[in-house]
């Protein structure tokens, strides 16, 4: 009895477990990987281009100064010009900075003369003659000497970049340069200034935090001389022009300069566009202290006060001779007035 029962037991058990066994889920077979193609691309696909193969033409990095130009440009008045003209004139140069000053002059002249071939050409012809100063860039000094250019101007205008990007230019023309890091009181300056003589080949001299400018420029010119150099470009101190103590600094630089081997040919005061009339203000500061002979005028692209240019030299009687319209090593060029005011008044 005891083992039929065993047996009917075992039967049972194993007649669960196949019940059991035919519920549970059966692995899905593996997919069959699809063949692989002979070829997997029949053509290659062109790398993707960095930077654009035509730069940008002068008219197109002055679009935002362009931009304000535009109501002048859609006047279609000629001969003699009534009241509502000259008030669009008037706002759209006040916009530009152009200053008040300039403005009533341009526009007294606009009453006054008219404008026979319609008021966009009057007003590029006023403003060309307002901008025919000499341009002519100096870069060699005398027998025996080394030419200097200085720069000055306050922080944040882009005078050290300045520096690094006419480095560039000038060791790309072919002339050995000799960087003099005069900023010693910026901390990152002269690393900033090494970076730029590495990237465009010139000597750079500098000097621990704080030491005196004076003696980086003389060591400097102490170089370029011992090595032939052909010129030293100097950068100086940018604390706010109105302190005494950096106006005495550089006064004294430039005698450091100026004094054999050294003979300085250029003092460029760096200016910074996108501050407009508050430019004009830094650069009377720098005038009498350093002597300047040029102006540097950064950041022009990046800015709708493109008449800073024209009240920079009608009130200051001094030529902007290099301006920046691009963050590119090769985007400081030297300034043509022609093409500046037909960028912003031609059709």
């Amino acid at each position: 009895m005891i083992t039929i029962i065993v047996i009917v037991a075992v039967l049972v058990v194993g007649a669960l477990a196949v019940v059991v066994a035919r519920r549970r889920p059966r692995p899905a077979p593996p997919l069959a990987a699809p063949p692989m193609p002979q070829v997997l691309v029949s053509e290659p696909a062109p790398r993707p281009v960095l930077e654009d193969a035509t730069p940008a033409s002068l008219r197109q990095r002055l679009g935002s100064s362009r931009g304000v130009f535009e109501r002048v440009r859609a006047i279609g008045a000629r001969g003699t010009l009534p009241g509502d003209v000259l008030d669009v004139v008037e706002e759209v140069l006040l916009r530009s900075d152009v200053g008040v000053s300039t403005t009533d002059a341009i526009v007294g002249q606009l009453r006054t003369e008219g404008a026979p071939q319609g008021v966009a050409s009057a007003l590029r012809d006023i403003l060309r003659a307002s901008l025919d100063r000499p341009r002519e860039v100096r870069d060699r000094a005398g027998e025996g000497r080394v030419a200097v250019w200085l720069f000055v101007g306050v922080n944040g205008v882009g005078k050290t970049t300045t520096i690094g990007k006419l480095a560039t230019r000038l060791t790309g023309e072919g002339r050995s340069v000799v960087l003099a890091a005069g900023d010693t009181f910026r901390a990152a300056a002269a690393d900033q200034l090494a970076l730029w003589g590495q990237r465009a080949g010139a000597d750079v001299v500098r000097a621990t935090e704080g030491a005196d400018p004076g003696s980086v420029i003389h060591d400097a010119l102490g170089r370029a001389a011992s090595r032939g150099a052909d010129i030293v470009l100097a950068d100086t101190a940018g604390r706010r022009a109105n302190s005494t103590n950096l106006l005495d600094e550089l006064r004294k630089v430039r005698r450091v300069a100026d004094r054999e081997p050294g003979e300085v040919v250029e003092t460029f005061l760096v200016l910074d566009a996108t501050t407009g009339q508050n430019a004009l203000t830094q650069a009377r500061e720098f005038l009498a202290a350093a002597a300047v002979t040029g102006i540097v005028l950064t950041k022009l692209d990046g800015t709708a006060r493109g008449g800073i240019v024209v009240a920079i030299e009608r009130e200051l009687a001094i030529p902007v001779k290099f301006v920046g319209v691009g963050e590119g090593a090769h985007d400081l060029v030297p300034f043509d007035p022609d093409a500046f005011v037909d960028s912003l008044l031609e059709a």
